[in-house]
């Protein structure tokens, strides 16, 4: 998948082969089937691994950081690593990891890449020959043809060093909220230009393949996570944002959510017309239960929650009813091939394209441009396939900010607006995972990614808790979070578990925060820990929680993802297994954590000192210029947060078309 380019010394690359093949290595194996002694014989470097981690390099990082990174290396070259037999690679991998924390990063990462590529990289005839070992078939359709699903969005095209576009509104963002707001104003008679970093990409571009997907169609290339990697990050970044690759659970912003948003400035949006800002968006998104239908995972979740009598319920979604096909709705966080997820892309862009919207894609927001303290438009960097570049202006007396709560933030910190609130209060809805393994195999991949939610422990702890849900098996993904003790061990679980393995996950309203703010780069970078008590006591209670339903679904073993493996067997000791983990360490990279949503780091409220935008979603310090994003949201609203980023972007549009339309006089 990526570029080979060499950006690597000989004695680098030949020892970050030899790491490569620590975490897979080729391992001798008498007996069992032919497929399995191929996998166990077959090595990273076999597969390329190497050299795909080496092009990625080269795609994406600065010249500094791949020294960094060959700083790395030379620690483990420096005790000639390479001439290393196994036992002894996998005891130094070990013993740097432990030397300190940016070690075990460092560590954790190679690993990550490792496992990316071995378990996701496709070859020319879209198969990785690891799956036949662990039992999972890969892509079961082909994408229709661009004629059968062709892109009904056009584009503006941008070319040569420099380009100017005119408009009444710019839109930064393409996702669930800048969606809205750029259908609704276009509607509404502005002149609306949308800009998106990703690129275009629908149904046709679709191959139910994790690695392309995670590079093509996720932030960073679905590889992001917090500076010190206590938390991974998983973003949209292509047209449509995360409406095109979440798992379209869609849930009312909750009542007591909407009164203490209003507590905070968001005036009447805990009144009973606000409803109808949630009706428009359930509407158009075609919200229905009547196609949801729960696979094994979550037969087992609703199993598991009937034994201990928790409470249970069938989610609402956005698709289209009539296209439905449960048999590869697994596959749908890589893109839907069908069509019948009913994304941004489908309905909202599809409405200001036809309302005469224009689009760039490619393109990064570079800064805000600022004359007399209103906004005058957008720079901006368009990047195209072949990899040249055009600087673009965007002349428009009104901006969007809409590019999520990880690149919003950072657009107006590069621009120098905003004042002391922004990048702070981050939240993420800090995600555990806790797999039970089952005798019958569940085959993860099949059927939707997400169908029922237990909202048991909503209020655990006062105002925060978690909701319990379940997610689809994904091989790269699955490889990279388990525990490596040492390479035969990892294959040898992965083979023998991937099957008939259920993730149920737990989605926590943090009541602690973080932040992003920038590198030396202009870049963002996001700050997060485990740091704050209730946090900490919620992602601890909520492994617990998830445990005892996989025991209760009647799960032969459950496995924690404490990377100091932590796994109970049928016929072990339960409460000597829940008590370790109440133990277990929640420092960085000593437990996988993850995010698919992320907030508040732009906050609405009526106090400058505290929040970047007003009540009605134009910034406190800046005319002109408002927050159409899940980044606006004063805190973290504890459930799946589409439905009230769209909402509240349709607010926002509302209170835009009230305001005046100032005219473009363009910048010198």
């Amino acid at each position: 998948m990526a570029v080979a380019v060499g950006v690597l010394s000989d004695t680098r690359r030949q020892t970050l082969g030899a790491i490569c093949d620590t975490f897979a290595p080729s391992i001798e194996v008498d007996d069992g089937e032919r497929v399995l002694r191929d996998f166990y014989a077959r090595s990273a470097s076999d597969l390329g691994v190497p050299a795909q981690i080496e092009g990625l390099l080269a795609q994406s990082m600065m010249p500094e950081e791949i020294e960094a990174f060959g700083q790395l290396l030379d620690a483990f070259a420096e005790h000639d690593f390479a001439g290393m037999e196994l036992p002894a690679r996998t005891e130094l991998l070990a013993q740097v990891a432990a030397s300190g924390p940016e070690a075990k990063l460092g560590v954790r990462r190679l690993r990550g890449l490792t496992f990316l590529f071995f378990y996701g990289l496709p070859d020319e005839s879209g198969h990785n020959p690891n799956w036949d070992a662990i039992g999972y078939p890969g892509p079961v359709s082909a994408p229709p043809s661009p004629q059968q699903a062709p892109k009904t969005i056009p584009l503006e095209q941008v070319s040569g060093e420099s380009a100017t576009l005119t408009g009444d509104v710019c839109v930064v963002g393409s996702g669930a909220g800048g969606s809205v707001i750029a259908a609704e104003l276009q509607r509404a008679g502005r002149s609306v230009v949308v800009l998106e970093l990703g690129q275009y990409r629908n149904e046709s571009d679709f191959k139910q393949l994790e690695l392309p997907g995670m590079l093509e169609l996720y932030l960073g290339g679905g590889l992001l996570g917090s500076e010190d990697g206590s938390i991974s990050i998983l973003a949209g970044s292509t047209l449509g944002g995360g409406t095109v690759v979440n798992y379209m659970n869609c849930i009312r912003t909750p009542e007591h959510i909407r009164r203490e948003w209003a507590a905070m400035g968001i005036e009447g949006i805990d009144e009973p017309d606000y409803e109808a800002h949630i009706d428009a968006i359930w509407e158009r998104l075609s919200v229905n239960d009547t196609a949801t239908s729960h696979n094994r995972t979550h037969k087992k979740l609703i199993a598991g929650c009937e034994k201990l009598g928790y409470p249970h319920r069938t989610l609402t979604r956005n698709t289209n009813v009539l296209c439905e096909d449960p048999s590869v709705c697994g596959y749908c966080f890589t893109g839907c091939q069908k069509g019948c997820k009913q994304s941004t892309m489908k309905t909202f862009l599809q409405d200001a394209a036809d309302a005469g919207a224009r689009f760039v894609v490619g393109a990064r927001a570079e800064r805000i441009l600022i004359q007399d303290g209103r906004a005058v438009g957008v720079q901006a960097t368009v990047t195209h396939e072949d990899g040249f570049t055009s600087a673009l202006t965007v002349n428009a007396p009104t901006v969007v900010v809409a590019c999520g709560s990880i690149e919003s933030p950072a657009l107006l910190l590069r621009s120098g607006i905003g004042g002391p609130a922004v990048g702070k209060h981050l939240r993420l809805h800090p995600a555990s995972i806790v797999a039970g393994v089952y005798e019958q195999p569940i085959e993860g991949w099949i059927g939707q990614l997400q169908s029922a939610l237990s909202d048991q422990f909503a209020e655990c702890e006062g105002e925060h808790g978690f909701l319990i849900e379940a997610v689809g098996a994904s091989p790269a993904i699955q490889a990279m979070s388990m525990p490596w003790e040492d390479g035969h061990k990892h294959k040898q679980l992965l083979a023998r578990t991937f099957k008939h393995l259920a993730p149920f996950v737990s989605v926590a309203r943090d009541h602690g925060e973080g932040e992003v703010v920038l590198d030396g780069h202009g870049r963002a970078l996001t700050r997060w820990s485990l740091a704050d008590a209730v946090d900490a006591r919620m992602f601890t209670r909520a492994m617990v929680e998830l445990a005892r339903l996989q025991r209760a679904a009647g799960a032969k073993e459950i496995h924690t993802f404490y990377q100091q493996p932590l796994i109970w067997r049928e016929g072990d000791d339960f409460d000597a297994f829940l008590a370790a983990i109440e133990q277990g360490s929640l420092r960085a990279n000593d437990v996988s954590v993850f995010t698919a949503h992320q907030m508040g780091s732009c906050r609405m409220g009526s106090d400058p000192a505290d929040s970047v935008a007003d009540g009605r979603g134009e910034l406190h310090d800046t005319k002109g210029v408002w927050i159409g994003d899940g980044s606006a949201f004063p805190t973290a609203p504890g459930v799946n947060p589409m439905i009230s980023i769209m909402s509240l972007a349709h607010r926002t549009a509302a209170n835009m078309i009230a305001t005046p339309k100032e005219a473009s006089n363009g910048v010198g």
